[in-house]
């Protein structure tokens, strides 16, 4: 674990964004730039997630500046909320810290036609069928498998695949990031070991901080957004919160593995050998890049299959059609990714890879890569909070075109290691606390309760007032929790 606290400068550039100046250290090639309030900046003082932003700073090619969204806290080479862009023409990295070791862990929303008051009743019912249905837990197997063969595929196509199979709609492809899948995916560069690891967990929960969580919408900030998503005040929805699962997991380690060396090789001096990188245009550059896009299309796969399970849940609750539940797919955003975008620095367009380290794209209206639908408002950003308090509907703004490479927050942050958080816990029932706060919470265990209880989070509303603030990504919606599955 690093030490407590950072030492360093920290100047305060406006009300919600602080710049750790490229001077602070020998090789930072460009300034760190935290976004904050001063509550949120008090919590980070503590932590050493700083001296990381700076870290990132010194990687080759990297442009404008080192980011790290409110939500920041202490990661694997980055920080967790780290977000930056390097330029492959200049010598840019690719750094698979700057994208984690869970590939494309994201979130869905799918709405329903459902108000409180038609679940009220049915609510304890519906959470034990969905903890019952959907498989949670540390490498807990899942209905469906695939051969490696159709793995392959899999990773290859995206949820695309899925629909041949009968287990995905044009909808749901339209309404997911990327449309489910990102090209130049190599599944031949997945491992053996990566792909026996994801053989039968696509369509399962996993563990940690994942959830399936049944939610109503708690006021609406944004009228004219929420009609075009349709929303509406007391409307039932479903997030989803997970990604790639043991397989993505084996992706980013087998690449760690791989790049010990690589920096080395290629005259690149690093603060921290967590930032193994290598250029993108290098043979190992590349043979990552086409892992992680293969990992990233079964992530996106397996929120399509939590997603379907969940359907077929409440079908059997409410004794009806999925669709005449209107349970449709309001979005899906990736939040551990790199991507390779097109975006304007010091007024030159260029394309470059940006690292999203629990950070989320945000585009504003207008964007090409925005379905029609939602083109008029911006991209559809899904914040999730802690189980307790709540989660939050955006839409990206232009500001994170001109700040932040089209990047918003991800969600509350984490305020206590897993290990502080079962110690706070000790002697408490979790659930019953939740249960008093109106949600229905069930897990595999106390402790996964425990690890996860709202106060090892950040509160989700000083996070999102932040990057609302800041032009980022502007609220729309705040969701309530009512029921919750975990690992």
């Amino acid at each position: 674990m690093p030490k407590s606290g950072f030492d360093g400068p920290l100047e305060r550039l406006n009300d919600y964004c602080w710049r750790i100046p490229r001077s602070y250290k020998p090789g930072m090639r460009v300034d760190g730039l935290i976004y904050a309030s001063d509550e949120l900046m008090s919590l980070l003082r503590n932590d050493q997630a700083p001296e990381q932003v700076a870290n990132v700073a010194t990687l080759p090619g990297i442009q404008m500046a080192s980011l790290a969204m409110p939500d920041i806290h202490w990661g694997y080479g980055f920080t967790i909320g780290g977000v930056c862009a390097t330029d492959p023409d200049e010598g840019g990295v690719i750094s698979p810290g700057g994208v984690g070791y869970d590939i494309n862990c994201g979130v869905r929303l799918m709405r329903t036609n459902l108000s409180y008051r038609d679940v009220k009743g049915s609510l304890q019912h519906l959470v034990d069928q969905l903890f019952k249905e959907v498989p949670t837990g540390t490498g807990k197997r899942g209905k469906y498998s695939f051969s490696p063969s159709e793995l392959r595929q899999l990773m290859g196509e995206g949820v695309p695949y899925l629909k041949s199979r009968g287990l995905a709609t044009d909808a749901d492809i339209e309404f997911t990031e990327a449309r489910g899948c990102l090209q130049g995916a190599e599944p031949d560069s997945v491992s053996e070991r990566a792909i026996e690891r994801g053989a039968s967990q696509c369509g399962t929960l996993g563990s940690g901080n994942h959830f399936l969580e049944v939610q109503i919408v708690e006021a609406i900030l944004d009228e004219e957004a929420a009609q075009v998503m349709g929303l509406s005040k007391d409307q039932v929805c479903v997030m989803i919160h997970s990604g790639s699962r043991g397989l993505g997991y084996q992706v980013c380690d087998d690449a760690l593995r791989l790049l010990r060396g690589v920096p080395q090789k290629y005259g690149i001096q690093l603060p921290d050998q967590q930032l193994a990188c290598a250029p993108v245009l290098s043979p190992e550059g590349q043979h990552y890049l086409g892992a992680m896009r293969a990992a990233a299309n079964y992530a996106w796969c397996n929120r399509q299959l939590l997603m379907w399970q969940a359907r077929e849940v409440f079908e059997t609750v409410f004794r009806t059609s999925w669709k005449k539940l209107g349970m449709s797919l309001l979005y899906d955003v990736a939040h551990n990714i790199a991507k390779f975008e097109e975006h304007t620095v010091a007024d030159v367009s260029k394309k470059v890879w940006v690292h999203r380290k629990g950070a989320t794209r945000a585009f504003p209206p207008g964007n090409r890569e925005i379905p029609d639908l939602y083109r008029g408002i911006g991209q559809p950003v899904l914040i999730p909070g802690d189980m307790g308090r709540a989660s939050w509907v955006l839409v990206g703004q232009q500001g994170s075109m001109e700040q932040t490479f089209g990047t918003t927050c991800h969600g509350a942050g984490r305020l206590m290691s897993r290990t502080k958080a079962v110690e706070h816990a000790r002697g408490r029932r979790v659930d019953k606390e939740l249960a008093a706060r109106g949600v229905i919470a069930r897990a595999q265990s106390w402790r996964g309760l425990a690890e996860e209880q709202p106060a090892a989070y950040k509160d989700v509303n000083l996070v999102v007032d932040v990057v609302d603030r800041a032009g980022i990504s502007r609220k729309v919606a705040r969701m309530k929790p009512i029921g919750v599955i975990k690992g």
